[in-house]
Order: C-alpha cells, then sequence, then structure tokens
C-alpha cells in the first residue's frame, strides 16, 4: 500500500498558514477544525508544518503567553515528508523513528496532502481486516471432498 491510496480515500482538503501569521490566529484554526496541524507555505512553497506538539513547546518556552508569537517562530522548518509513492511501511518506519504526528506529501515541490499517523494506523487496520475476511471467506468455502491443509 502506498501513501497516494491513503490521499484518495482521505479527500484534498488542505489547512496552511504563513509564517509570517500570528501563532494565535493559526491556534484558533486548529481549534476551529478540529485539525492537529497546519502546514506552513512561503510563496507556494513548504516552509514548515506546525503541529500541537510545537504550539504547546512555544507556549511553554514563553511562560504560557502566546503574545505576538508569528507562526515561524514555533513551525518545525524542517518537517519530515514523503511521496504519494511512498511504502506505509516506510512512512511508519519513518513517522516512529523521528516521533511524527503528521507528515506532508509533496510530489516534486507541490504540496499533495498531510497524512498523520491515525491516517497511517486506520489504513494498516483496514487492510488487514480485508484480508482476514478474504482469508475467512476461503476457509469457509473449501470443498468438502478436499482436506484442508491443516488437517492433513
Amino acid at each position: 500500500m502506498k501513501v497516494s491510496d491513503i490521499l484518495r480515500v482521505k479527500g484534498s482538503t488542505l489547512y496552511t498558514v504563513t509564517g509570517d501569521e500570528p501563532l494565535a490566529r493559526a491556534i484558533d484554526t486548529m481549534a476551529e477544525k478540529d485539525i492537529g496541524s497546519l502546514v506552513v507555505m512561503d510563496h507556494g512553497e513548504l516552509a514548515g508544518m506546525l503541529t500541537f506538539r510545537e504550539v504547546i513547546l512555544c507556549i511553554v518556552k514563553h511562560g504560557g503567553v502566546v503574545g505576538n508569537t508569528t507562526v515561524r517562530t514555533a513551525m518545525d522548518d524542517h518537517p519530515l515528508t514523503c511521496t504519494p509513492e511512498t511504502e506505509l511501511d516506510e512512512v511508519r518506519r519513518m513517522m516512529l523513528e523521528r516521533h511524527a504526528r503528521y507528515m506532508p506529501v509533496m510530489s516534486q515541490r507541490m504540496l499533495m496532502g498531510v497524512i498523520s499517523f491515525y491516517d497511517v494506523a486506520k489504513a494498516v487496520v483496514d487492510s488487514q481486516n480485508f484480508e482476514n475476511k478474504m482469508l475467512k471467506a476461503y476457509i469457509r468455502d473449501w470443498p468438502e471432498h478436499m482436506t484442508p491443509p491443516e488437517a492433513a
């Protein structure tokens, strides 16, 4: 399974901000849309990611106050990325190694979407459930005149 399979199911809604935007406005957007990340764009290119992790770290660093802080101050300016062709096993490994919960999906320099660790986990579980159903159907339809391999 590839990242493109997740994007096809997930849809194409993307929420972005600029680095110069006030962090308070970005936090309001995240709360209003019930999302855990915003892609930071600069002149049409990926500049970073703002997730609730960066928001919390920034708030703690500034004594519990957001103040006039900009998104650029808080964002991760070197986010982990993948392509639509990246295999899900590779994405899981990358996300686990870096403790990344969100990953922008890039094709060349174009942002195609963002996948979350939840999206990856759901895709794996859905795939396993489908495989289990197919195996159970296969076992149930085993011809009666043949002995299943495990009974031989």
